[in-house]
């Protein structure tokens, strides 16, 4: 990607936060004031920025992953395979059994097999889908059912970004691999919270996540008003940026039960706007 290309993620660490209505309501802010915008929905397992977006899905494109394939009559039930497997996708009762759900397709066994049993085929595991909304690119990644491994769908995602658009990609919630692989290499993560005792203590996983990595990032507080000021006092003592505080309305939730946008409330687009200005700022300087 060249030096205009920058891709921000937006993460939290526990679902329910409001993480894809800050997504996709910054991606819209952004597209109204000219920016090249395209928004990722990587949150694989469950993605639902195409409900307020409303996309046009143009193209689909199939993801698959390497896993094993034991040919019995050269498996001598040495359990080398199953050692060497991270994951307890193999079991070795008396000839070597793949579980392809649990494969990472990581090549270990292969490698580890003396009597070359096992070689490798393609599992499909999910798609990614490309689109557009109006003036915003659309992406998304869908898990197979069935299937639990979710990074390489979000690699897979990932590798439609486009050279010279702000890339707004959606996360999943958490702090396990899916996110790791969403924010490993991104310029900026917003992190969405809400200011009650949950909402601080999964902040804090959030955040000692992002500085493992060695990510910039702040802080944007949902429903602001419903709990207390813990969240604010955390910000302030560990010198996070506070990019914003979207307050506690229900005219919000009536809206996002409709499936329409967090701007289409009067007040809110113009602090969404602000705080996509200020991770500009803080992604291009």
């Amino acid at each position: 990607m060249n030096n205009s290309t920058y891709t921000v993620a937006v993460a939290s660490g526990k679902g329910g936060t409001g993480k894809t209505t800050v997504a996709v309501n910054l991606a819209a802010v952004l597209a109204e004031q000219g920016t090249v915008v395209q928004y990722l929905d990587c949150d694989v397992e469950e993605p639902n920025g195409h409900i307020f977006l409303k996309p046009e899905i143009m193209g689909s494109e199939t993801v698959t992953m390497k896993v094993p394939v034991i040919d019995a009559a050269r498996c001598t039930g040495c359990r080398k395979c199953a050692e060497a497997c991270q994951f307890n996708a193999i079991a070795v009762p008396k000839k070597a059994m793949v579980f392809t759900e649990l494969c990472h397709g990581c090549g270990a066994c292969t490698l580890a097999c003396p009597e070359d049993a096992i070689t490798e085929t393609d599992e499909n595991i999910g798609a990614v889908e490309s689109g557009k909304s109006g003036a915003i690119l659309f992406g998304q990644g869908r898990l197979k059912v069935g299937i639990s491994i979710t990074p390489p769908i979000v690699r897979a995602v990932k590798r439609t970004r486009k050279e010279g658009a702000v890339v707004i990609l959606d996360s999943a919630p958490g702090t396990a691999c899916p996110v790791v692989a969403a924010v490993r290499d991104v310029d900026y993560v917003i992190l969405v919270t809400e200011p009650t005792p949950f909402g601080l203590n999964d902040l804090r996983l959030a955040v000692e996540l992002m500085r493992e990595l060695g990510r910039p990032f702040g802080v944007v507080i949902n429903r602001a008003g419903i709990g207390n000021d813990e969240v604010k006092k955390y910000c302030e003592a560990g010198n996070i940026a506070l990019l914003a505080e979207l307050p506690d309305d229900r005219r919000v939730a009536e809206a996002y039960s409709r499936g329409e946008m967090m701007i289409t409330v009067p007040g809110f687009r113009e602090i969404l706007r602000e705080a996509g200005a200020r991770v500009m700022q803080e992604v291009v300087s």
